[in-house]
């Protein structure tokens, strides 16, 4: 029988996509004033992979990823996704744009083996945790890098959007291996 233990440490990954920079700058303050410092951004990358969101948000989109400095635990990504739709509603209600939904945020978080994203979407490679809210495995990490699944969407198969989940893979690492160890006995 395995030891029940505490789960692995992971950052807390926010995925924001708009046309409208204010609009990333509003979902950066935000989170960093509900989680803490952004540790690490990404570059607000074109978002070209399908036309899907356009009829709600518009055309030229731009997503951008927040790592955030303390180690987070996983079993609060319900209460994130929740809390990220309310500011989506919160931002559309209040911003007067044309569009009824100018701003997408998705949750998720990174850890050494895995990138997982929430969503309020059912599918069979999907597991639920609470509250209306489910979770996947995105990417994994094997022989030395992000690995695709069959149900990952077409721009976290990116290399550029890899490249970034790397380098906040690496400041896990780094940040682990930095923390003290606790004392036996």
């Amino acid at each position: 029988m395995g030891e029940i233990g505490s789960p692995s440490p992971v950052l807390l990954l926010l995925a924001a996509f708009s046309r409208y920079q204010p609009a990333l700058d509003w979902a950066r303050g935000q989170g960093e004033k509900t989680w803490g410092p952004v540790a690490l951004e990404s570059p607000a990358f074109e978002f070209t992979q399908t036309d899907y969101y356009q009829p709600t948000m518009g055309p030229g989109l731009r997503k951008i990823f927040w790592l955030f400095e303390y180690r987070w635990d996983p079993s609060g990504l319900p209460d994130v996704k929740i809390l990220t739709n309310r500011w989506e509603e919160e931002y559309a209600a209040t911003a007067g744009l044309a569009e009824p939904r100018p701003l997408n945020l998705d949750p998720g978080y990174l850890s050494l083996a895995k990138l997982v994203l929430a969503s309020t979407k059912d599918h069979s490679h999907r597991i639920y945790l609470r509250q209306g809210i489910y979770a996947e495995i995105t990417l994994s990490y094997s022989q030395q890098r992000w690995q695709a699944r069959p149900w990952t969407f077409a721009d976290y198969r990116r290399e550029d959007y890899q490249q970034f989940f790397l380098q906040g893979r690496t400041y896990l690492h780094q940040r682990i291996r930095q923390e003290p160890k606790p004392c036996a006995g």
